[in-house]
Formats: structure tokens, sequence, C-alpha cells
């Protein structure tokens, strides 16, 4: 092994050290705070209490809600990552593709026809995740020809699909019941509020999964930041790496935005920051993403729970305020270094 790739790896180490201290953190942060603070040695006590109202409070309401915002998180980020790879676009991101205003319409549909009454709360992440893979069966109907997956037309049509989905969405809000209405805009804005744990289980082991499948092509992404016509002289089976790719991306998207809603700027922001803290390359990258994703989301989480105490903001407000601002300043400091 040669030196340069020596002290690669070093820098690699250490930076996925000081991202799992921040992901330690960031969670004790979030076990934390809330309408009722606790402290350590609080924490500690109540590990002992069960079945007592601190016990309950933090490990019955607030470590799933860390732990699902770490997946969601977590997921969002390298779903991103992925997209932004295939696309060698900066400004894609998992919602470009019209797959959460499916999963929007879909849980828009279930609370306009009540069947969250009938078949109970997880109807609601049911249909969004139906509704994104109608998106994601439709988006690779058109944009696949002769077993060639077009980047331009499935970003284009991604778009037009998201508008299409938009706009079916506000006419069913325009006619809706009040108390509808209601349901249909705090599950837009986003929320980590999930008590079904069997669905974060199952969101775990999607977003695990999804980050494994991801590995097995770093090398293919890798190659092509030259180009597809590189990519293919290095011997990457192009096409099936973006099928496979855009798969990946498209479930670990479908499946975050139908158990927490639409959480924006997550899948756009933290992909750039990764990139200005390990670089381009996804063997690092991906795992990055993830872990930086994670920890963003479930700080913003935490804000929400204590900006307006005792009420609570929709994790998706904090989200755009503190993504957008961190997005700008991501932008101007590599206009700086890059000129």
């Amino acid at each position: 092994m040669s030196i340069n790739m020596k002290k690669r790896f070093a820098s690699w180490t250490i930076w996925l050290f000081i991202l799992l201290i921040l992901v330690l953190a960031v969670g004790f942060l979030s076990l934390c705070v809330g309408s009722g603070g606790f402290y350590f040695k609080e924490i500690i006590s109540a590990v002992s209490k069960r079945g007592s109202p601190e016990f309950s409070i933090l490990f019955d309401i607030r470590l799933p809600r860390i732990i699902l915002g770490f997946i969601v998180g977590g997921a969002l980020s390298l779903a991103g990552v992925i997209l932004q790879g295939i696309f060698r676009n900066p400004l894609v991101e998992p919602y470009t593709l019209g797959i959460s205003g499916g999963a929007a319409l879909g849980v828009t549909l279930n609370i306009v026809f009540g069947l969250s009454s009938i078949f109970g709360v997880i109807s609601m992440p049911i249909a969004g995740f139906l509704g994104a893979v109608v998106v994601i069966i439709l988006l690779y109907s058109l944009s696949i020809n002769k077993r060639i997956l077009k980047m331009h037309e499935l970003l284009l049509c991604g778009v037009m699909i998201s508008f299409v989905c938009s706009s079916v969405l506000m006419l069913l809000m325009a006619v809706s019941k009040t108390e509808n209405l209601h349901g249909i805009i705090f599950w837009m804005m986003g929320s980590l509020e999930q008590p079904d744990m069997n669905l974060i289980r199952m969101a775990s082991i999607v977003s695990v999964a999804g980050l494994i499948a991801s590995y097995f092509f770093c090398f293919d992404l890798n190659a092509l930041l030259l180009g597809e016509e590189e990519a293919a002289h290095l011997g990457v089976n192009v096409e099936r790496t973006k099928r496979a790719l855009f798969i990946i991306a498209s479930v670990l998207t479908g499946f975050s935005v139908s158990v927490a809603g639409i959480i924006g700027f997550v899948g756009l922001l933290v992909p750039h920051l990764a990139r200005m803290f390990v670089g381009n390359d996804y063997r690092i990258l991906n795992i990055s993403a993830f872990l930086l994703g994670g920890c963003f989301l479930v700080f913003c989480d935490a804000l929400a729970r204590i900006v307006i105490i005792p009420l609570e903001l929709p994790v998706g407000v904090i989200t755009g305020i503190l993504g957008g601002t961190l997005f700008i300043y991501a932008v101007l400091k590599k206009r700086l270094i890059f000129g």
C-alpha cells in the first residue's frame, strides 16, 4: 500500500471516528431536551425505573424519535449522494424526481377517504410508500428506451410528475374538510412522531440495506465522476449501475417520506457538507453522508421541540430554515475555494 493511500485511510478513519462521536453527542442531546428536560444523572436513574413517567418519556417516546430521525436523515442523505452521482448534477436531490410528490399524494388520498379510521394509523405510511412506488415505476417506464436509462429524460419527467402531483394535491386540499386539511398540512411539514415500533424497525432495515447495497457500486460511482463514456472504458456496466442506483435511491426516498413526511433540504445539503469534509471518493462519502444526515435531522428535531416550548414545530420547518442557510454557506465556501 502506498504512502498516499495509507494517509488517505488514516484521514478517513479519523473522520469516521469524529462522526460516530457526533452521532452519540447529538443523540444524547436529543434525549435530554424537550418540554421536560433531563440531566445526565436523571437519565441514568430512569434506566432502573422501568414503568416510571421518566422512563416512558425517555425510552418510549424520545428514543424511537432519535432512531427514526437518524435512519430517515441517513437514508435521504445517501439517496442525495447517489442521485447527484449518477446525474452528475449538484442540485439534484431525492425530491427532484417527484417520488416525494407521489408519496404525499398517496397519504393525502388516505386522509381524504378516511382509510386511517378503517385500517389504522399504519395505513398512512403504506399509502405513502405505494404512491412513491407508482411514481418510481412510471419514471422508469418513461425514461427507459432500448434498455438504456436516459438520465436527462428521467430528470425532466421527474420534475413534471412532481408538478402534477403538487397540483392534484392542492386540488384535494382545496376541497377537503378542515380536519383533513390540518392533517395533510402537518404531515407535509414532516414529523418524527411515529408510534409504531415495527415500522421504525422496518425503516431501519431498509435504510441500512440501502447503505450496504450502495457499497457494491462505490467504485462504479467513482468512475462515473469522469463521465459515462470514460466509465464504460474502465469496465463499468453503466446502464446496469444507473438502474440499480436509481432503484436504491428511490426506495430509500419513498420509504423515508412515507414514514416521516416531506423533510426538505437533508438530501440536498448534507451531500455537499460531506464532500467538503471527506472529498468525492464514494468509499468514504456514502457512510459519511449517512452518518452526517442522521445527525443533522436528529439535531433539527431536537431544535423543533425546544424553540417554542411547550409547543412543537414540524421538523421540516427547522430543516428548511437551517438547511437553506447552511446550503448558501456551502455554496459560497466552494466558490471561495475553487473560484
